[in-house]
């Protein structure tokens, strides 16, 4: 086995468990190891919602336990402007976009690294996801896995890594279950080892959606029609709605056709003429999709696709995989022809492809088909 005591990681500590694992595991794999805490959003500090302090507490006292120093970088300016315009004007122009993977790429695995790398004279950066990668032969290209634990696996948030940022990564916790990561922190007393796990928007945390939304884009109210064309309800604007949505259209009790008492679904959005159109039932015809059009393609080997495959794609996280055959249009735009209809396919969403345990990388949904 190689020695490692020699090689410097350089671990972006969330003030999370799991962050807070992989620094542990590293020191026992023998890296020479050290703690980098980001911050990346200030707007509204005092807030709430925004933990940043805590979490900056709990990273000092795991390094502290641990006997490694803990570095701090604000990368709030690069955050402001390589993701969160870019998830303003997504939603601006009525898609969903997901943030955590374009913060992924370019604050994580860009920002990070080039600050680990420039400052800290990193060998490695180490991530709390829940990932693998492979150790190849010399010449061979880095590929990525799917984490151990099918629950939590994350490698659908990272797939516009390319091979070289992945072969300058580690994914300590990515070999375990969560239960195992949660078992170790308490057995070495770190006081991340029963904080909940975060969720929300990438570095804001848990905001009140529509509110926090609000701030930055004026919302356009606009009518609610059903498939068929009849109008039934407003809709605070259509940012706020995804397809096959459920909740919170404010329509209850209206009835379809025929005396329908199926509950009404998001099945589509005019972005156009600012209008929310609905179906009843989750199998609404609208909301079915025998494919999907993508753009943005970043494969991790960074090689495109030349001839049609077979593989099996992610439209969501956690979603169960579809198999499908992706058709390259160019090298910037692939058609994808699932086995099976699909339903709520949801364009601005990343579309990711997987051949068994490896993630070959992704795409964002443009249109369905």
């Amino acid at each position: 086995m190689s020695d490692n005591s020699q090689k410097k990681v350089i671990v972006g500590m969330s003030g999370g468990v799991d962050s807070s694992v992989s620094a542990y595991l590293l020191l026992q794999q023998g890296y020479q190891v050290e703690g980098l805490f980001m911050k990346n959003w200030e707007e509204d500090d005092n807030d709430e919602y925004c933990s940043a302090a805590e979490d900056l507490a709990d990273a000092q006292a795991v390094c502290d336990k641990l006997g490694i120093p803990l570095h701090t970088i604000n990368f709030a300016a690069e955050y402001w402007d390589n993701v969160f315009e870019y998830f303003l004007a997504e939603y601006k122009a009525g898609r969903t976009p997901n943030p955590d993977i374009l913060c992924n790429k370019e604050i994580k695995f860009k920002a990070f690294l080039e600050f680990a790398d420039e400052v800290l004279d990193a060998d490695y950066i180490a991530m709390g996801h829940y990932t693998r990668r492979s150790f190849p032969a010399e010449g061979e290209k880095v590929q990525m896995l799917r984490g151990v634990d099918n629950n939590k696996d994350q490698s659908y948030f990272l797939y516009t890594l390319s091979h070289e940022q992945i072969a300058r990564s580690l994914f300590p916790v990515g070999e375990l279950e969560k239960t195992e990561v949660r078992r170790i922190a308490e057995e070495q007393g770190l006081v991340t080892a029963k904080k909940k796990d975060s969720t929300g928007i990438c570095f804001i945390g848990e905001r009140k959606f529509t509110e926090f939304l609000s701030k930055y884009l004026p919302a356009q109210p606009g009518k609610i029609e059903t498939a068929e064309g009849n109008e039934i309800g407003e809709h605070q604007g259509l940012m706020y709605h995804t397809l096959g949505q459920r909740k919170g259209l404010h329509i209850g009790g209206q009835k379809g056709g025929n005396g329908n008492e199926d509950p009404w679904y998001v099945v589509d959005k005019d972005v156009e003429r600012n209008v929310l159109i609905v179906g009843q039932g989750k199998d609404h015809p609208r909301l079915q999709s025998l494919g999907l059009i993508a753009s943005q393609l970043h494969w991790v080997d960074r090689q495109p696709i030349r001839e049609p495959r077979t593989c099996t794609v992610k439209t969501r996280y956690r979603q169960q995989d579809i198999p499908c055959t992706v058709i390259p249009v160019d090298d910037e735009t692939i058609k994808v022809i699932f086995d099976e209809p699909q339903i709520a396919v949801t364009p601005g969403q990343s579309a990711v492809f997987y051949d068994g345990e490896i993630c070959l990388g992704g795409g964002i949904i443009e249109k369905r088909i």
